[in-house]
């Protein structure tokens, strides 16, 4: 069984709910902001899609035309789908993955910039935290009051816990710094 990408799960996860045409989906994921938690490009849909085809865990169900839009092909999970959905979700969970986000790999990199300059793009990050927080809060301040159950968009509070935590993190390290409770010296090494 071969590894299930974000992408993939998102899709199996909504033809799990209904069959849908691929544009179905990609207007349902970004109309739920599934993009906030899955890179989201049409092309790559598409091509997750057809991926998902070929492994027959997803299969057509017919193709239909609407006035003059192309042609659409709705899709239905199948039951290997339905398997391989469920086992990625169990493992997904269960098991911790470290996925490279380049943040550590700048921040590593930060002692060659001057501490002043540290803070100002630190204050810069805490800014876009605090606009990212703003969205998450709106989003959920919505499914809220659309009803939506709970367990459907615990995955947004979990990234307003990681954005939140990111915040007080730099909030920290940027008194450590003004304060030279964290000494800055930035100077290359032998």
């Amino acid at each position: 069984m071969a590894e299930l990408t974000p992408l993939a799960i998102a899709v199996l996860a909504l033809l799990h709910e209904n069959p849908m045409h691929a544009y179905e989906m990609y207007q349902l994921l970004i109309n739920r902001q599934g993009d906030r938690i899955v890179k989201l490009r049409p092309g790559s849909l598409y091509h997750t899609v057809e991926r998902l085809a070929g492994q027959e865990y997803i299969r057509a169900t017919g193709t239909e035309r609407a006035g003059n839009r192309p042609e659409r092909t709705t899709y239905e999970l199948t039951p290997a789908g339905a398997a391989a959905f469920r086992q990625r979700v169990e493992t997904g969970i269960e098991k911790y993955v470290y996925e490279y986000p380049l943040f550590p790999v700048v921040l590593s990199e930060a002692h060659n910039l001057e501490a002043e300059d540290a803070v100002l793009r630190f204050r810069r990050r805490i800014a876009d935290l605090d606009n990212w927080l703003a969205d998450v809060d709106q989003a959920i301040e919505r499914v809220r009051a659309e009803g939506v159950h709970e367990p459907y968009w615990m995955s947004v509070t979990y990234l307003r816990g990681q954005l939140t935590a990111e915040r007080e993190w730099l909030t920290t390290t940027i008194e450590r710094i003004e304060s030279k409770d964290l000494s800055w010296h930035p100077r290359k090494h032998q």
